[in-house]
C-alpha cells in the first residue's frame, strides 16, 4: 500500500513521511479513526514506507523488493493482529490469514461487518482472544528476516479484552526495531493501560467532497455522487456500499413515502410497501439511513441553520417546502426516531412488509393527526 493509493488524509500523510525522514518513529502508534477513514491503509501504507530500500520525498518506491511483498502483505517482517470468530480456543489471527489478505487488498476501507461477510462467522462474537496474544509475543521476540524494523499491525485493538495486559511490557520494551501500529475506532474501548502506552495519531473523517471526488472519479454521475457522499458521512466503505446496493432513488421514494402518509393514502401505501420490501435488506438500510439524513437537514431548517444544509439544491427546495408547511421540530424528531428504530430491526431480519406498513401508518399519526409517541422529547432542549 502506497500513501498515493490513499483518497485524501494529505496531512496524516504529511506529517508520517516526516517521522520517518527525521528518524523520529515511535516504537507504538495509536492511528484513532472512524470506519472509513482510511486509518488501516494509512498503518500499512506507513510501515511500508519505513521498510523501502528507496524510499522517496513523499511515498515508497513500490518497485523494491520490499514494496513488492508489502504490496502482497507477505513481507515476513509484516505481521497482523485483528478480531476474528474463533471455531477452537487455539485459533489465532495467523488462522485467518488468507481471508484478511484478500479482503484488505480487495477494500483497503472495510469495516468489520465486511470483514465478518467475508467468513463464516455464524453467530460468534468477534475478539482478539488470549491464544493470539501469546501468538504476538511469540512472533515478535524473533529478529527481523529482511528489513531493518519488524512491524505490527493491530485493528480493532477494542477487541482486546483483558487478555491483553499479556502485551504491555512488550508494548512498553519492545525488542529492537520493533513497531506497534494500532488502528483504533473508539477511544473509550481501548484498554486505558494499552493507551497510555501509544503515541497518538488522529484520523479525521473524510470530507464530503473527497467522498465526492472519488465517486466522481469511479464514474458515477455528479448527482448521485453528491447524494451518497451526504449519506456516507465521510465513510469510504460506506460510500463504496451505498455505489453497489443504492439501486432506487431514494430522494424521490421517500417523499413520495412522506406524501402518501401526509395524504393518508392506503392503497398507495400498500404499493410502497410491496415495492420497497422487495428492494433487499441492503437497500432498505440505505433508505432508511436517507430518511434519517433528509429528517436532519430538515430539523436544520426548523431551527434557523439552513446555512448548514448539506443537501444538494434539488432537494434542499423540497426539503424547505416539506419542514414549513408540513414540519415542526416534534414531528420531525418523531419521524427520526421511528426511522432509526426501523433501521435496527431491519438489520435484525425483521419481516419488511409488516415493518414498513407498521412505520407507514405510525407517520400518519405523527403528519396527519399530530399524534406524537409518548416520551417524544426535542433533541435540542
Amino acid at each position: 500500500m502506497q500513501f498515493r493509493e490513499i483518497v485524501g488524509q494529505d496531512q496524516i500523510k504529511a506529517r508520517l513521511i516526516e517521522t520517518v525522514q527525521s528518524g523520529r518513529i515511535s516504537h507504538a502508534q495509536l492511528f484513532l479513526g472512524p470506519e472509513g477513514s482510511g486509518s488501516l491503509a494509512l498503518a500499512v501504507a506507513y510501515a511500508q514506507y519505513i521498510s523501502c530500500e528507496n524510499p522517496g520525498p513523499q511515498d515508497s518506491c513500490g518497485e523494491c523488493a520490499s514494496c513488492r511483498k508489502y504490496q502482497k502483505l507477505i513481507h515476513p517482517d509484516l505481521h497482523f493482529s485483528y478480531p476474528f470468530f474463533a471455531k477452537h480456543k487455539e485459533d489465532t489471527a495467523q488462522t485467518f490469514i488468507a481471508e484478511w489478505r484478500e479482503a484488505f487488498l480487495e477494500n483497503p476501507y472495510l469495516g468489520l461487518e465486511t470483514w465478518r461477510n467475508s467468513l463464516d462467522a455464524e453467530n460468534k462474537q468477534a475478539n482478539i482472544n488470549i491464544a493470539e496474544c501469546h501468538q504476538i509475543l511469540q512472533k515478535l521476540s524473533l529478529k527481523p528476516f529482511e528489513g531493518e524494523y519488524k512491524v505490527l499491525i493491530m485493528w480493532l485493538p477494542e477487541y482486546l479484552d483483558k487478555e491483553g495486559n499479556t502485551l504491555l511490557k512488550i508494548i512498553e520494551e519492545p525488542p529492537h526495531k520493533t513497531l506497534f501500529l494500532l488502528v483504533a475506532q473508539n477511544q473509550e474501548q481501548i484498554l486505558s493501560t494499552i493507551l497510555s502506552r501509544t503515541q497518538l495519531v488522529k484520523v479525521p473523517a473524510l470530507p464530503d467532497q473527497v467522498v465526492e471526488t472519488y465517486l466522481l472519479n469511479q464514474g458515477v454521475s455528479p448527482e448521485k455522487a453528491k447524494q451518497i457522499a451526504f449519506l456516507s458521512d465521510g465513510n469510504l466503505q460506506s460510500a463504496q456500499n451505498l455505489l453497489k446496493d443504492l439501486e432506487n432513488d431514494n430522494f424521490q421514494l421517500f417523499t413520495d413515502w412522506m406524501r402518501i402518509c401526509f395524504g393518508d393514502k392506503g392503497n398507495a401505501m400498500i404499493d410502497f410497501v410491496e415495492t420497497i420490501a422487495k428492494s433487499g435488506r441492503e437497500n432498505q438500510k440505505a433508505f432508511l439511513r436517507y430518511g434519517i439524513h433528509f429528517l436532519r437537514e430538515c430539523l436544520l431548517i426548523l431551527s434557523g441553520a439552513s446555512d448548514l444544509v448539506r443537501l444538494p439544491e434539488a432537494e434542499q427546495v423540497v426539503a424547505i417546502n416539506f419542514a414549513q408547511k408540513v414540519l415542526s421540530l416534534a414531528k420531525a424528531e418523531a419521524i427520526v426516531a421511528e426511522l432509526e428504530k426501523a433501521h435496527y430491526h431491519i438489520e435484525r431480519n425483521a419481516n419488511p412488509k409488516i415493518l414498513f406498513l407498521d412505520v407507514s401508518l405510525q407517520f400518519v399519526k405523527i403528519l396527519k393527526f399530530n399524534t406524537l409517541p409518548s416520551g417524544t422529547q426535542h433533541i435540542f432542549s
